[in-house]
């Protein structure tokens, strides 16, 4: 995340940037604040991967289910479409986002900040510069990346396992 930001800053002339690759950002770290500093975020990163997974492979597979044609006596056939896969695929990088953006929103501020940030001043100083629509910058263009981003990736993911069945059945 540090190396990130550091990209996005124009330099001055002869200035050098603060950080020389990810082993220097972890070296710096560790001496800035010892293991909790290199760690920073950790946390929030749990908080928003568990839940925002749970959303994501349950919706993958609830919407898979109600798109699979059933045979004669009612049973899925088995056989799902490619664009119903990534339709599927699509819907479930959505449900993904949504529950969980604050939490991302958070986590990013508390990995980027200077210092000793804590999440609840994180959490406060977002409330305080816009109130809950500071919690969702960007919202709009990560919805529309999820949707073609998790619908190639299901794709990908269908055809891989259609292939290797069809090598080793």
């Amino acid at each position: 995340m540090l190396l990130q930001i550091q990209g996005q800053k124009t330099l001055a002339p002869g200035e050098k940037p603060r950080y020389a690759g990810g082993l220097d950002v972890v070296r710096q770290l560790y001496a800035q604040g010892g293991l909790r500093s290199v760690f920073r975020g950790a946390g929030m990163t749990l908080a928003r991967d568990g839940p925002g997974s749970a959303c994501y492979f349950a919706t993958y597979e609830l919407v898979k289910r109600r798109m699979t044609p059933l045979d004669a006596a009612g049973r899925p056939s088995g056989e799902l479409s490619l664009t119903a896969v990534m339709v599927a695929g699509g819907a479930a990088g959505v449900a993904m986002w949504i529950p969980v953006f604050p939490v991302d929103t958070v986590k990013s501020r508390l990995q980027s900040a200077e210092g000793n940030p804590t999440m609840g001043g994180v959490v406060r100083e977002l409330y305080a510069r816009g109130g809950y629509r500071a919690f969702f910058p960007g919202f709009g263009p990560a919805i529309a990346r999820a949707v073609p981003a998790n619908a190639a990736t299901f794709l990908g993911v269908e055809l891989a396992q259609k292939a290797m069945r069809s090598m080793f059945d």
